[in-house]
């Protein structure tokens, strides 16, 4: 058994942290490629390292004096070391810092030491090798990650390693030699990459969460935990708003066909959320709810074309699918009828070309009529357990209405997995809410 384990920075902000994580890795001899984001907040108020290190090359770039700043974040990782003992050369390790940034400031270097600092005080910590992300996490000229450089690297480091390793998420290194930053939220991209490499057994994404939540917190009071979801749903959910992994971040280990699991530093005995590419049927009937998740996001609107017998009349939806494409606008929704087709677009995306775009359908396809519907929002209900299970479909609309909520759109694709409805936009909150609640409560089964 082999296991790569992230720990984001919330799960790193001090020493205490430290411990944890120590404690988490040693709990399970599997846990033998650790790797780390730099020290997020300690507290409410507190700066993540990372927003410091920014903040510090702003400095240099306007000419204003850094060093105080730079000495802020290097307290940081001195009180880390010397809380447990660490044998690490913080002091040494900044004056290094200080003399690249001094001959030749780079923001992607000085942002990337938030991580390698953290990775090779967690390294010394554990007994663990370092590997450098910038020898082993390889991009193309393009930005784009060079997967099988990346993971020939990475396989090679660890094997010539004691076989327990710490690497900093968040970089790597361009073919001639710059160091390159990712996306904020790069080190689960970077343990997903390792993971993948080394083929492991599992993928373990430790934060600060009980696992990916039912519904957004913010609009749901203490929303479920989501005990399994493959990563269709995942990425169902991602795409609706929910606020989960990005999808580079899972790519490489659903490729590979490796299980994610989401966990949380703070309650390293809940079992999290596991993510994988399908379940057995007996896990299937151990599901407390038929539906997944609720996710939505706001700022849509409907466009409505009216022509009579619109839907027997060849090319007439191609076309003024062509015309979107013209301006490069995403299509999030496509529903017709017989006299009638209605597209969903980003209200903010389409306003620029909205009066254009429809005088274009005017001039060639000679509608009845043009109706655009602004203040829109999409919500999703994705589920697994949703396919041919009658009554779903039924609760949610009858659930809707009954709390005086308009559906202005419905749209469900051939596999189930998700039924879409659109509702104005001031019913936003209040529709995530019904629809959860509806869901996850026992007293009415279906």
């Amino acid at each position: 058994m082999l296991k790569t384990v992230k720990f984001g920075g919330s799960s790193l902000a001090d020493a205490q942290h430290f411990s944890a994580v120590r404690d988490i890795v040693r709990a399970d001899d599997a846990r033998r490629i650790v790797v780390v984001s730099a020290p997020g907040k300690r507290a409410k108020g507190d700066n993540k390292v990372t927003d410091l290190l920014y903040l510090c090359y702003a400095h240099i770039k306007y000419g204003v004096d850094h060093e105080s700043v730079l000495s802020m974040i290097e307290a940081r990782y001195q009180e880390i070391a010397d809380a447990l003992a660490i044998p690490f050369d913080v002091s040494a390790a900044f004056a290094k810092i200080r003399s690249r940034v001094k001959e030749s400031p780079d923001e992607d270097y000085l942002v990337s030491r938030g991580e390698a600092l953290c990775a090779e005080l967690m390294a010394a910590y554990l007994g663990y090798d370092f590997v450098d992300s910038y020898g082993t996490v390889k991009f193309r000229l393009d930005g784009r990650i060079d997967l099988p450089a990346t993971y020939t690297a990475i396989a090679e480091a660890f094997e010539a390693s004691s076989g327990r390793i710490v690497m900093p998420g968040f970089y790597g290194a361009m073919p001639g030699g710059q160091l390159r930053l990712m996306a904020r939220g790069g080190s689960d991209i970077t343990g997903a990459l390792a993971a993948a490499a080394l083929n492991c057994d599992l993928y373990e994404n430790w934060t600060d969460v009980p696992g990916i939540l039912m519904a957004d917190p913010s609009i749901v009071k203490d929303p479920q935990p989501i005990p399994r979801i493959t990563y269709s749903e995942l990425r169902e959910l991602t795409y609706m708003g929910a606020k989960v992994l990005h999808e580079e971040s899972v790519f490489p280990v659903r490729e590979m066909n490796i299980p994610l699991n989401i966990r949380n530093t703070n309650d390293p005995s809940a079992p999290g959320t596991m993510i994988r590419e399908e379940f057995e049927e007996d896990a299937l009937h151990s599901e407390p709810y038929f539906i997944t998740g609720v996710a939505g996001r706001r700022g849509y609107c409907i466009m409505d074309i009216h022509k009579s017998h619109v839907s027997a009349k060849l090319g007439v939806v191609r076309s003024v699918l062509a015309l979107f494409e013209k301006h490069e606008l995403h299509i999030e929704q496509i529903v017709s009828g017989i006299d009638c087709f209605s597209l969903v677009v980003s209200t903010e995306a389409v306003k620029p070309y909205l009066f254009s775009i429809m005088e274009e359908i005017e001039s060639f396809c000679g509608p009845d009529s043009v109706k655009v519907t602004d203040g829109i929002s999409l919500i999703a209900c994705v589920g697994r357990r949703m396919v041919f299970r009658p009554g779903i479909s039924g609760r949610l609309f009858a659930t809707l209405g009954e709390n005086d909520i308009n559906i202005r759109m419905i749209s469900q694709g051939p596999e189930e997995l998700n039924i879409i409805v659109g509702v104005d936009d001031r019913d936003f909150e209040k529709t995530i809410r019904v629809l959860y609640n509806s869901f996850t409560r026992k007293d009415q089964p279906l």
